[in-house]
């Protein structure tokens, strides 16, 4: 694997694909550029339309068949596909790769992944798609809803910087694993042990995404009518291509610390998606979505960073996981494939959480509270299931790479190669490069 430190001075936002948000980024020392600068985006799909408390959903539908559906995305293809990307990612990355993760993954319920799949102008996966949003929705806030989103951003950036840092041991034990590191007196990973970590990691989770959604409640209540119709204006070009990509920063001038700066524009974008949305577009998810310790999302996202106007290749997760599949022998690919069907019923089951917690939080849309304890109870259950699905990854995922031959490995490193691969020194916040930070002992997740 090839090797380069990088150090990261002054970045400036543009987003990327995959939830990834950056601008110019300079390096020291002659060092390749990177990427940074994490950014939470949206989904949504068109108008807006009286809700009920049992089935809460936006005030317009989606008109028209969306090719990108939850279907789609639990489908035995696209998981199968996924699953053998991540163990591309695991078995060719180090735990640095793995700390990665598009903040787009955390609190998760706005429908912005809908949207990005679905954008008829298909710019969803360039790096401009969310800096368009944001701005233009900054530019129709005033500047007293502006500035309640700054300083909510300032109140909850802690707690999401520690939802990306909790993730740290469940990486580090499964690196663990594959590298034959137990502790003594051990065989394995403790399925229950990881869910119960799994389960409080999400809890944390729900407590971000119910402050958000009551956040954009609060905005949402507060617009007037001039600024409902530009909204609808926005959703009635069709495309978020067909938005104007010329607009200046709204937060110039305002000297925001970064991620408190990444935060505001996660919100512009996300409230947008979730105003105009339904609970269709919040219950979905890319089929990557879960078990997000594996590094495949660093392996995908490596040649969008630091590069504007790029648009990520959206058949790189099947066409690699094919390819790794085809690196390994019959009972080695039949292994893999059939996490497929230790996962269904978790899978089934996430699908249903989500419903119920996004049923929840769009009672904010309509100046009603959702139940704050049903959502942490909820997210709890999510995390456990998010744990199971992650506990058959990495333990298939080691057992397989255990019965590798020496071709196979040099195989595999060739493909992770081919895709731009380099193996980071240091760990991630998100997509923010970081020294490795010490990590508690995990030997209490395995027995």
């Amino acid at each position: 694997m090839k090797t380069k430190e990088v150090f990261i001075k002054n970045a400036k936002l543009h987003c990327t694909v995959c939830d990834l948000f950056t601008s110019k980024v300079k390096s020291k020392l002659n060092i390749l550029p990177w990427m940074i600068s994490a950014f939470l985006t949206i989904v949504g799909s068109a108008l807006v339309v009286q809700c009920s408390v049992g089935d809460v959903v936006g005030t317009a539908e989606t008109t028209g068949v969306d090719p990108y559906i939850i279907d789609q995305a639990i489908s035995d293809e696209a998981q199968g596909n996924t699953i053998a990307f991540d163990g591309l990612g695991f078995m060719s990355g180090n735990l640095g790769s793995q700390t990665f993760l598009p903040p787009g993954k955390v609190a998760d319920y706005s429908g912005f992944q809908y949207l990005r799949d679905n954008d008829p102008t298909q710019l969803g996966h360039n790096t401009s798609f969310v800096t368009i949003i944001a701005f233009n929705i900054l530019h129709l806030l005033t500047t007293d809803q502006i500035n309640f989103f700054v300083s909510s951003a300032r109140e909850q950036i802690d707690q999401i910087n520690a939802f990306g840092y909790k993730r740290f041991p469940l990486c580090k034990a499964f690196r663990r694993l594959i590298e034959n590191d137990l502790p003594a007196g051990t065989t394995g990973l403790s399925q229950d042990v990881i869910k119960a970590y799994t389960a409080e990691l999400y809890r944390l989770d729900g407590l971000i995404c119910y402050k958000r959604a009551q956040l954009f409640g609060k905005i949402i209540g507060s617009l007037s009518e001039v600024q409902r119709s530009k909204l609808v204006a926005l959703k009635n070009l069709k495309g978020i291509g067909n938005w104007d990509a010329t607009l200046s920063n709204p937060l110039d001038g305002l000297n925001l610390q970064q991620d408190v700066n990444v935060a505001v524009m996660t919100y512009a974008s996300e409230m947008y998606a979730w105003y105009v949305g339904t609970v269709k577009s919040d219950v979905y998810f890319c089929p990557e979505r879960h078990g997000t310790y594996f590094g495949s999302f660093y392996l995908k996202d490596w040649p969008a960073m630091g590069n504007p106007n790029y648009t990520i290749d959206e058949t790189m997760t099947a066409n690699a996981g094919q390819n790794l599949l085809a690196v390994l022998s019959t009972s080695q690919a039949a292994q893999m494939k059939g996490i497929i069907d230790l996962q269904r019923s978790a899978l089934a089951e996430i699908v249903e959480r989500r419903t119920d917690i996004s049923n929840q939080l769009r009672k904010f849309l309509v100046a009603q509270t959702a139940d704050s304890s049903s959502v942490m109870s909820l997210s709890k259950r999510y995390g456990e299931l998010d744990g199971q699905l992650s506990y058959y990854y990495a333990s298939n995922f080691a057992q397989i790479f255990h019965s590798l031959s020496v071709e196979q490995k040099a195989k595999i490193s060739t493909l992770a190669n081919d895709l731009g691969y380099m193996s980071p020194n240091g760990a991630f916040l998100y997509s923010q490069p970081i020294p490795m930070p010490v990590v508690i002992n995990t030997d209490f997740m395995f027995k």
